[in-house]
């Protein structure tokens, strides 16, 4: 077993860099039980709520159409953001359908 000791202003400054954190942890859980974080949607919300398809959300945004926000590997996107494009959606594959293809 290893010990390590340091001093007093030391420990007590880590003590209050950890609660500090914690704090901030308590704030952004806070924000998300308001609905602040909550609102935001992520691939399969998105997919299911335009009925389209992984790969035309990809084409979305690649082609800057749907505007989204990553963090880490994890996608998100504004639901004003994902109305917007509702029409958009529908029009494709109204015009699709009158062409004979499915989209």
């Amino acid at each position: 077993m290893n010990v390590v000791i340091i001093s007093k202003e030391k420990y007590e400054e880590m003590v209050g860099k950890l609660n500090l954190l914690s704090d901030r942890v308590n704030e952004i859980i806070g924000r998300r039980e308001k609905g602040k974080l909550s609102r935001w949607m992520d691939n399969q919300d998105v997919c299911q709520q335009l009925r389209i398809s992984p790969r035309t959300l990809q084409t979305l945004r690649d082609n800057g159409t749907l505007a989204y926000s990553q963090i880490g590997h994890k996608i998100f996107y504004k639901p004003e953001d994902v109305q917007s494009i509702v029409r958009l959606v529908e029009d494709r594959r109204k015009d699709a359908a009158w062409r004979g293809r499915t989209i």
